[in-house]
């Protein structure tokens, strides 16, 4: 069946520029509308009789415009919405305050160009996997946490299912998965690195303390790398340190600091003051307390609570850049020690 894409061959004007217009023209009358199918490459270029390769480069340019879009084994679409928003599917492990941070971040910077639309997947990787099956052609990019357990099987689920996204489309946040190949943006974390650099900021005051103990529940699915970061750091600077898995009232000694290690465990934080209070220990003087992840409510806590943790609001700015300027890279976020009253 002949389509309706025409060019005239006598024209000083390239074909393949003809091609752009020619179907951009078509989509403004209402002949092409969103989801439709453009004719293939070897279709289009025996029915006007041209090169293929003239075809593939108008129909390129098109989709670097956001006007086609293609899916493997069917060919390509018209992605073009005339409302021309930015159309974005970010998909979280987990909407905690940190993370409302960076997508504040995410969203301030996008502006109202963009229109976001939040998945949950609770670290669940059949969930992740339906939401991506149920959205590959519906959005512009796919901004994503790939957190997940760090079992084989899982994580080679998690890397067949981001495969699928186009690499133009995709934006990882968070954490950094090196075995997915490709040219896609990646604003990322370094735990084993970053929690080293952060106690390395604050070695000066922890110097000042006899023994550092890291409070470790389970349930924190880098706590290995975070792990190894404090050991190299501690056997580095000669600082005595000992793991815990729960707050005990008989582990609490004057003159030590305690880093609770997973973020948003509030019955830690909670458990550790109050016993440090029964003995008469002043917080910020004679034990030190460190969470883990910055959150607003930190600047309250114990008279300022000092945080170590990834800059989320940096983190949620550089994603946003990456889909303003259509540009992307991979880049690791900026990690500190936020020092306050409580070390």
């Amino acid at each position: 069946m002949k389509s309706e894409i025409e060019i005239d061959l006598n024209s000083k004007e390239p074909i393949y520029k003809q091609l752009v217009k020619n179907i951009q023209n078509l989509i403004d009358v209402g002949i092409y509308e969103k989801g439709d199918y453009v004719p293939s490459l070897n279709d289009l270029s025996l029915e006007l009789k041209i090169s293929k390769e003239t075809v593939k480069k108008a129909y390129s340019i098109l989709r670097e415009k956001n006007i086609l879009e293609s899916t493997q084994g069917k060919g390509y679409y018209i992605s073009y919405d005339d409302d021309n928003q930015i159309k974005i599917l970010l998909i979280l492990d987990r909407l905690g305050t940190y993370k409302q941070t960076m997508f504040n971040s995410f969203s301030d910077t996008l502006g109202a160009d963009a229109q976001i639309t939040i998945r949950l997947h609770n670290q669940d990787i059949t969930s992740f996997e339906n939401f991506l099956e149920d959205s590959l052609d519906d959005y512009d990019y796919y901004v994503i946490t790939s957190h997940f357990p760090l079992l084989k099987d899982i994580q080679k689920r998690a890397l067949k299912a981001l495969k699928k996204v186009p690499n133009r489309k995709l934006i990882l946040l968070d954490h950094n998965l090196t075995k997915l190949p490709g040219n896609f943006g990646s604003v990322y974390q370094d735990y084993e690195q970053d929690i080293y650099d952060g106690l390395e900021q604050g070695l000066i005051p922890l110097k000042k303390f006899q023994k550092l103990n890291i409070i470790s529940m389970s349930g924190s699915l880098y706590a290995p790398y975070l792990h190894n970061g404090i050991k190299k750091f501690c056997s580095n600077y000669n600082i005595q340190y000992e793991f815990h898995s729960e707050v005990n009232p008989a582990n609490i000694n004057k003159n030590e600091v305690f880093l609770i290690l997973n973020g948003q465990l509030d019955n830690e934080l909670i458990q550790l003051v109050e016993a440090a209070k029964s003995k008469g220990y002043s917080i910020g003087n004679e034990i030190g307390i460190i969470s883990y992840n910055e959150s607003p409510i930190n600047k309250i806590i114990l008279n300022g609570l000092t945080v170590l943790s990834t800059d989320f609001e940096q983190m949620g700015k550089l994603a946003a850049k990456m889909v303003i300027d259509k540009s992307f890279a991979k880049i690791k976020c900026d990690f500190r020690l936020i020092k306050r009253n409580s070390f």
